[in-house]
């Protein structure tokens, strides 16, 4: 019984002392990790060496990466550091019986004090502030522009290669307004001269035999009302001349034509649109144009027309914008006809600019111009009757036709900001709807509007936008 006493007194001391022996042992694993802990750091730039002394006299050094810094000893107190490539590593030093002095943090930034005066030599006027991070390069800051922006990044990655935060903003007004102006000019002539000779019993007039280049429609006609000779019903300028020779009648009609016309084509869209991103703008309408898939159904695809604009702006520099663009004006054109299942389609008119260009705030630039001469003419006669002198004018007939386009576009682009929407002026500001009494009794199709400062401004001018 004395022996199992003891064995059970023995084990419950031992539990008892067991906690208190594994604590001693974690603050011993503890006291042997703080004597490897980091006790001081050092910071050394890429390329740059520093000489560091030491307090105590040490025996041994050893660097954890040399690729990082190169460590070398001068003396048992004096340690040369120099930083190869950015990083962190540990400079261990040792006594002479093997213990452990110091545990030293290594730290090899990139070498900022040279790329801040290459920095400030090509962006003088630019406040970017540059740090380091770790092993790389942070640049903070407002920028003038996106240009200016892409030219720190680019000299940043020489010194950082793949270790550059960008914390840039680009300052200014970032909001672009492009005024396009678009005119075009159609000027057409054309002039026609004809002639034909009839020849005919008088006693038989409907038996006449006609002779010429005339077209027959409307002229001479015999007692009974049909038509003997003439020209067309809706020929303008035609003169006709009749006489007899004995007992025929020679009749002569002389058609001379000549038409002008001119079309004025313009179109003024505007849009804003923040830098870097793509709008669009629509006036007209679309056209349904039926189609037939391939398992034979029809489909109905429309077709944009009127005067379209797509663009994107960046502002690349202070007030230096990059501009792609692409305008179009189109209309219907009757002229010209096709179907599809039996279905009449009409063809389209277009004038479209499609192009990349690069001014600054308030410019101009001309994209696109034409200037257009179509020139075609005509001569008809009868065979050998034609080739008479002076009376073969009678047997020939003679046209022309001239077109002349002259078309132009003209784009302008504004650095914009907003505004109240007090100062900003709507077309309807200046007409009101007429009472019952204005309508009826005097008849008026607006009442008169009551005018303020913004209602009373003209049409002319830039209207609604504030330009820098």
């Amino acid at each position: 019984m004395q022996y199992a006493n003891l064995i059970k007194v023995g084990l419950l001391g031992f539990a008892l002392t067991a906690p208190m022996v594994s604590s001693a042992i974690a603050q011993n694993a503890v006291l042997s990790v703080m004597r490897g802990s980091v006790s001081s750091q050092i910071g050394v730039s890429v390329n740059r060496a520093i000489i560091v002394e030491s307090d105590r006299p040490f025996a041994e050094l050893s660097v954890a990466n040399p690729a990082i810094a190169n460590v070398s000893a001068l003396s048992d107190r004096t340690i040369y550091i120099l930083g190869v490539t950015p990083g962190a590593t540990t400079l261990p030093m040792f006594d002479q019986d093997g213990r452990l002095i110091a545990n030293v943090d290594v730290r090899v930034p990139p070498d900022i004090a040279e790329f801040k005066d290459r920095l400030r030599e090509i962006l003088p006027n630019e406040p970017i502030e540059v740090r380091t991070a770790n092993d790389g390069i942070v640049l903070s800051g407002r920028v003038s522009g996106a240009r200016k922006v892409s030219r720190a990044l680019e000299l940043a990655e020489r010194y950082a290669p793949g270790r550059v935060t960008n914390l840039m903003m680009v300052g200014g007004s970032q909001q672009v307004m492009l005024q396009v102006r678009f005119a075009e000019m159609n000027r057409s002539v054309a002039k026609s001269l004809g002639s034909s000779v009839s020849l005919s019993n008088l006693v038989a007039p409907t038996n006449g035999v006609t002779v010429g280049t005339g077209s027959v429609g409307a002229g001479f006609f015999d007692g009974g009302g049909d038509l003997i000779f003439g020209s067309s019903a809706e020929s303008a300028g035609a003169a006709a001349i009749s006489f007899g020779l004995g007992g025929i009648a020679v009749n002569v009609l002389i058609e001379a034509l000549e038409s002008k016309g001119m079309v004025r084509t313009l179109a003024e869209p505007n849009i804003v649109a923040i830098s870097g991103q793509q709008a669009s703008f629509l006036a007209g309408g679309e056209y349904p144009i039926p189609t037939q898939g391939e398992s034979g159904e029809v489909a109905i695809e429309y077709k944009p027309f009127g005067v379209i604009l797509n663009f994107r702006p960046t502002v690349i520099d202070d007030d230096l914008i990059n501009l792609t663009l692409e305008t179009v004006v189109s209309s219907i054109d009757p002229s010209i006809t096709a179907s599809i299942g039996g279905t009449p389609l009409l063809a389209f008119k277009v004038r479209r600019a499609e192009t990349t260009v690069e001014m600054r705030d308030g410019q101009s630039f001309a994209i696109a111009g034409l200037l257009q001469d179509d020139f075609s003419d005509a001569s008809g006669q009868v065979p050998w009757l034609g080739d008479v002198p002076i009376l073969g004018a009678l047997f020939r007939s003679a046209e022309f036709q001239r077109e002349q386009t002259e078309l132009v576009i003209i784009i302008t682009p504004h650095l914009v900001t907003p505004t109240s929407g007090e100062a900003l002026a709507m077309p309807t500001d200046r007409i009101r709807i007429p009472t019952e009494a204005e309508l009826f009794l005097n008849g008026q199709v607006e009442g008169p509007a009551a005018f303020s400062d913004v209602s009373s401004q003209t049409f002319d001018g830039s209207s609604g936008y504030v330009m820098e």
